[in-house]
């Protein structure tokens, strides 16, 4: 299949795509390390965490620290260890500067001394935005597999 795009949106699309992996890279250990006034700070102020399998998002940072903070002493408490992975990422720019992201995320959960297990398989929607030159979420909506229709 020959792409028709002009070679440099080709190479715009290469670089995007390159950008919000080490993004999700960066934002998904910091979850796991448990920094979570770090990982909060790459949502947007008023940043919206969306799980269908909850009863109410997490809006702003105070609110997504907090319920980082929470999660993750239950876990140290319960010697676990959590790693997210984002995989099959689907990009797009669009018109208004803002990129959509749809992939699909795992969570690996590690008891101490224990053999690994998927804690949940989901999709995760996200609109990103730019500050100051650094992509942040404003909006992510997670769809647990299971839970839905699937999609």
């Amino acid at each position: 299949m020959t792409d028709t795009l002009p070679e440099a949106d080709s190479l715009a699309r290469v670089v995007l795509h390159s950008e919000v992996q080490q993004f999700y890279a960066r934002h998904m250990q910091l979850l796991d390390a448990g920094r979570a006034d770090e990982w909060a700070l790459t949502f947007t102020e008023d940043g919206v965490f969306a799980p269908e399998h909850r009863p109410e998002p997490v809006t702003g940072r105070a609110a997504l620290t907090a319920a980082v903070s929470g999660a993750y002493a239950a876990l140290v408490e319960k010697g676990e260890v959590r790693r997210h992975w984002h995989g099959m990422l689907d990009v797009t720019q669009n018109d208004d500067g803002t990129v959509g992201v749809r992939c699909y995320a795992l969570i690996v959960g590690t008891p101490l001394g224990g053999e690994a297990r998927v804690v949940m398989s989901c999709v995760c929607e996200d609109l990103l935005v730019r500050e100051d030159g650094e992509l942040k979420v404003k909006h992510r909506r997670v769809t647990k597999d299971g839970v839905a229709a699937p999609v």
